[in-house]
């Protein structure tokens, strides 16, 4: 399958770009992670695949409406 076919394919299944697709799941996962561990905002954003805590915020604020640090709080 082609990268053009893939990314084709996932915009009619989805409505969103691999780059999106992927980073939902991975927030999917970070609020997890956040509701059932001890891990702290940086170390779960490193587990999920994020580089930069900054960014994994900006994103799982957008996500989710609520900073991660606050997703966590409010889950425990």
């Amino acid at each position: 399958m082609s990268r053009v076919h893939l990314y084709k394919k996932l915009v009619a299944l989805t409505g969103k770009s691999p780059l999106e697709f992927i980073r939902t799941i991975r927030l999917q996962r970070a609020a997890q992670l956040l509701e059932k561990s001890q891990l702290t905002v940086a170390e779960v954003a490193y587990k999920v695949g994020f580089n930069n805590p900054k960014y994994f915020a900006r994103y799982f604020k957008e996500h989710f409406n609520v900073l991660p640090s606050l997703y966590a709080g409010r889950k425990q």
